[in-house]
């Protein structure tokens, strides 16, 4: 059985930083990614990452404070996630597949969401 579960949300100042892991269990995917949803808004792309980790995807938003990164070993997929703003505040989904990079119908496996919360 396919599983992602996620962890390492929390609430944090602005300017703040926090690390979110998900743990894949069941297979190995080939690109991972991670997608944030605010309230009342669409599920929205934020970064992901290739098989071996050589290639990195990052939306406009997130460029230079966002990291992601993975551990085939572990089954695991990072998002460091430094200089965080207000407007970061989402419930973060990590995700996996192979169709478009950008879009959450290229992905068919998602995690449950862990929450963001950055204060002002």
């Amino acid at each position: 059985q396919v599983q992602l579960v996620e962890s390492g949300g929390g609430l944090v100042q602005a300017g703040g930083s926090l690390r979110l892991s998900c743990t894949a269990s069941g297979r190995t995917f080939s690109r991972m990614g991670w997608f944030r949803q605010a309230p009342g808004k669409e599920r929205e792309f934020v970064a992901a990452i290739s098989r071996s980790g050589g290639t990195t995807y990052y939306t406009d938003s997130v460029k230079g404070r966002f990291t992601i990164s993975r551990d085939n070993v572990k089954n695991t997929v990072y998002l460091q996630m430094n200089s965080l703003k207000p407007e970061d505040t989402a419930v973060y989904y990590c995700a996996a597949g192979s169709g478009y990079i950008e879009a959450p119908l290229g992905y068919d496996y998602w995690g449950q969401g862990t929450q963001v919360t950055v204060s002002s």
